[in-house]
């Protein structure tokens, strides 16, 4: 009887993957990675060159992303059949050997996988590798604190309803966006609207090849899919 393991695999960079995820992706004998259909899958392009000769890969392809809205009733349905049946899959997969999965950043912080564990409770034995979270290898990339003493850190989804971003960038010392994509025109907005936009800074890519980092009035042109917005606490010090 095996069991399924996600592996959280850090920002980005390969380097910054724990010893723990490195060991178990190369001995890995299945291993199991969400994509989009038709893509490699960034996950997948992480581990590039760590996996064993023997390894069976099972590339998980979402049947939709943002070709329907999150608040359309078929969204929830036709992914929740994607997670049904994934889960199905791995149990299976679980009943003689361990199913390594892998997740970019950290499994238990807005991670894909958070769908397939609720899932698999009382079916197979489920372990979880915890991993660097996206949004600290961005504010390292910085080279600036992001919280100082009492600061207040909120994080925060540009997929939020305007009045909403407004408010809760409002309302902290320290902050940080993530799911721009198509919401960047809101973003600014709500930045502007929250007295907080000349404090913004966009990295793009964070810790990854052709990383960018900038203050986000500078940036210019589409914001791609790993890109995090960053407000930087100024608070008590010594």
């Amino acid at each position: 009887m095996g069991k399924v393991i996600c592996t959280g695999l850090g920002p980005g960079d390969p380097e910054l993957m724990s010893v723990r995820s490195d060991r178990l992706i190369r001995t890995a004998r299945h291993l199991a990675y969400f994509r989009k259909a038709g893509r490699k899958g960034q996950a997948r392009q992480i581990v590039e060159g760590m996996l064993s000769p023997e390894v069976t890969e099972h590339a998980m392809e979402y049947p939709v992303t943002t070709e329907i809205s999150f608040k359309d009733p078929e969204y929830n349905r036709i992914l929740s059949e994607f997670y049904d049946a994934w889960t199905d899959r791995l149990a299976m997969l679980a009943t003689s050997d361990d199913v390594i999965v892998l997740c970019e950043g950290d499994p238990f912080f807005y991670g894909s996988f958070m769908h397939l564990h609720s899932r698999l409770q009382g079916r197979v034995e489920v372990e979880i590798v915890p991993g660097i979270t996206g949004m600290s290898g961005c504010w390292t990339a910085t080279d600036l604190p992001i919280t100082w003493g009492d600061d207040v850190l909120t994080v925060a989804m540009a997929t939020l309803p305007e009045e909403e971003l407004v408010r809760r960038l409002k309302d902290t010392d320290a902050a940080v966006v993530m799911k721009i994509g198509r919401n960047l025109p809101k973003l600014k907005r709500a930045l502007e609207a929250a007295g907080r936009l000349d404090d913004a800074w966009l990295v793009e890519r964070g810790t990854m090849p052709k990383q960018t980092v900038q203050k986000l009035t500078d940036f210019a042109g589409e914001t791609p899919y790993f890109a995090i917005c960053l407000l930087h606490g100024q608070g008590r010090r010594p």
